[in-house]
């Protein structure tokens, strides 16, 4: 479920937000998430916020399908980048196999724990086969909100590759380091980047028990 806290605090920042986050060029890991996509490929910006990777990925020949549970955030990515951004949580379905490319970028770290795996089977199940997921999570132990009051639930890189090998992903590059975000702290983060492979092994273990 959607932590209603978070996203009254992202419609309050949403103006502060786009102006610290944004950039004229795609950032590294934007660069080598579009290099792994076929030309032209649909790409889901999961909690797109004010749209900057959406608007990247544009100008490069992409299909972005811009998304997030912020009215502010949808209205700054429609009306500053034209962007055809809609509102969406990440409960609502997800069409099957409609994207080449899942860019979550410092998103799906608002969801809460036992919402996670959920998360991702959904985003293996939007995928085409030999789909591109990105994923940008802060790395730590437990949940806890921040000075604003946004919730974050935290990962250590060893649980998130178990995870997203769980969920049918195969793990293809690693990046940890630090940075400030808008809060002003300097926190540990991991971008990974990975491919969906296989049936998630959840279900291979629901199929050999039938």
């Amino acid at each position: 479920m959607a932590d209603e806290e978070t996203i009254r605090v992202y419609d309050i920042k949403a103006t502060d937000y786009a102006k610290r986050f944004s950039r004229d060029e795609p950032s590294g890991s934007l660069k080598g998430f579009m290099s792994c996509l076929p030309p032209g490929a649909a790409v889901l910006d999961w909690g797109c916020g004010p749209g900057m990777a959406s608007s990247h990925l544009r100008d490069a020949g992409f299909l972005p399908d811009p998304v997030d549970a912020s009215p502010e955030m949808v209205a700054l990515a429609r009306e500053h980048r034209g962007l055809p951004a809609r509102l969406g949580t990440f409960d609502d379905p997800l069409e099957t196999a409609a994207y080449q490319g899942v860019w979550a970028n410092f998103s799906l770290l608002h969801a809460a724990r036992q919402d996670f795996p959920g998360h991702l089977a959904n985003l293996h199940d939007c995928l085409q086969p030999q789909g591109i997921l990105h994923l940008g999570m802060k790395r730590g132990s437990g949940a806890s909100r921040d000075k604003f009051g946004r919730y974050y639930t935290f990962y250590e890189t060893e649980e998130l590759t178990t995870l997203l090998q769980a969920a049918g992903f195969e793990i293809l590059k690693v990046h940890e380091g630090e940075e400030a975000g808008l809060a002003g702290t300097v926190d540990p983060f991991v971008l990974m980047l990975s491919r969906k492979t296989q049936v998630p092994v959840s279900r291979e273990k629901e199929t050999s028990a039938i």
